[in-house]
């Protein structure tokens, strides 16, 4: 029987050298692959009171989306900076190289709603502390944060649980 960790291809080499690449493309294409990762990413959650789903640009969309549609639950996107037409908050997180910012409606939750974060990936855990610091400013709160992959060298799941989150992965690979 398969797991989740078959279905993802590992690209050696990408984005630059020295870099193995997890691919969940290949997980999302085949039909089985991804009802496991979605049932995998649910499992820790069952019985757990859910009002939305949050979804990380931008895989964490084609997650987040699946798991609204099997809970029967409203999706919210976190966006990078410009993608949401309405009025947003923004905040600002620490890149490799740089600096990004993150964006969500400002109208995106009532103040005690029960959300899950979802996201393919969890590396450094910037993208989803700059998520979860969103969600701290409408007054959301985080059941959990469930990924497929946990790059457990990079340090992502010790800052989210730092914060003390919840943090669910299906699998987890050396971070490089």
């Amino acid at each position: 029987m398969k797991t989740v960790e078959d279905y993802i291809r590992t690209i050696p080499d990408f984005p630059h050298e020295g870099i193995m690449f997890r691919d969940v493309t290949t997980l999302f294409a085949d039909p089985r692959g991804l009802r496991l990762a979605i049932d995998q990413m649910l499992h820790p959650y069952a019985g757990v009171a859910v009002d939305k789903i949050i979804g990380l640009e931008a895989r964490g969309f084609i997650l987040g989306g699946a798991i609204a549609h099997q809970l029967g639950k409203g999706f919210v996107p976190i966006r990078k900076q410009g993608k949401l037409p309405g009025k947003t908050l923004s905040q600002a997180y620490t890149l490799e190289y740089g600096e990004a910012v993150m964006e969500l409606h400002d109208d995106a939750l009532e103040p005690g709603e029960k959300v899950l974060v979802v996201d393919d990936l969890l590396a450094t855990g910037g993208t989803a502390q700059a998520g979860l610091m969103l969600l701290e400013k409408l007054g959301a709160e985080v059941v959990g944060c469930s990924f497929v992959i946990d790059l457990k060298d990079l340090g992502g799941r010790t800052l989210l649980e730092s914060m003390g989150m919840q943090v669910h992965s299906i699998c987890a690979f050396a971070g490089d």
